[in-house]
């Protein structure tokens, strides 16, 4: 009879153990990594630092936080009513060269709109803009504020610019004008004029904190 041998199985090295705190790192790196990629390039979280917001978004006594959508814009355009973060425009930083920190106001004017301040509202190719989501009129419930002719020639926050003084002003192509809720203590485009699409940083899309607060922004 033929003898049965077990099959010869060949020499095989140990499959070496990778150092556990070098595993850790690198896990770590590739969350940091994504975590980045999220933050710059499709979401991140913003706090309303003043009251230049009011109503919508808080600021006492808890900051709100926000959303931002960063990602949206790369297949749409901003529309009226968004509140967006920004960049200081060129303009801005003329006026207030320390300036550094980003802006979030409302969309009210689009590219090729004529836009008009009368009696403290906003006209958009002479028609009224409703905004049930203004804190106040454009006329400073302080009387040493001066008005002229139904037209502010200061904020609580800055002079108001000549060129809405002037009549009204056309927004140029690729350029949004923008402005606070609170329209009495906000530093926006009637200060210092619209903000260039390339500016924009992004959509704030809902708040989530405080949590009894949450939900989607309009």
């Amino acid at each position: 009879m033929t003898p049965i041998h077990k099959p010869h199985r060949p020499y095989s090295e140990p499959t070496p153990v990778e150092n556990p705190w070098i595993e850790t790192l690198k896990t770590l790196g590739l969350s940091a990594i994504f975590a980045f990629g999220i933050r710059t390039f499709v979401a991140e979280a913003r706090y309303i630092p003043t009251e230049s917001m009011l109503p919508t978004l808080q600021y006492q006594p808890q900051h709100d936080r926000v959303l931002v959508d960063k990602f949206s814009y790369h297949f749409q355009q901003p529309q009226r009513s968004d509140i967006i973060v920004f960049s200081p425009p060129d303009r801005m930083m003329e006026y207030n060269p320390t300036f550094e920190d980003e802006l979030i106001k409302r969309i009210v004017g689009l590219p090729g709109e004529t836009v008009e301040l009368r009696d403290g509202r906003v006209y958009i190719n002479d028609r009224r803009l409703e905004e049930d989501y203004v804190a106040s009129d454009l006329y400073p419930a302080d009387p040493a504020i001066s008005a002229s002719d139904h037209q502010l020639t200061q904020l609580n926050v800055c002079p108001v610019d000549q060129q809405f003084l002037s009549g009204s002003v056309v927004i140029p192509p690729d350029s949004y004008l923008v402005m606070g809720d609170n329209r009495n203590s906000s530093y926006d485009s009637r200060c210092w004029g619209v903000v260039p699409r390339d500016r924009i940083i992004g959509k704030a899309i809902m708040r989530f904190w405080p949590v009894d607060r949450m939900g989607r922004l309009n």
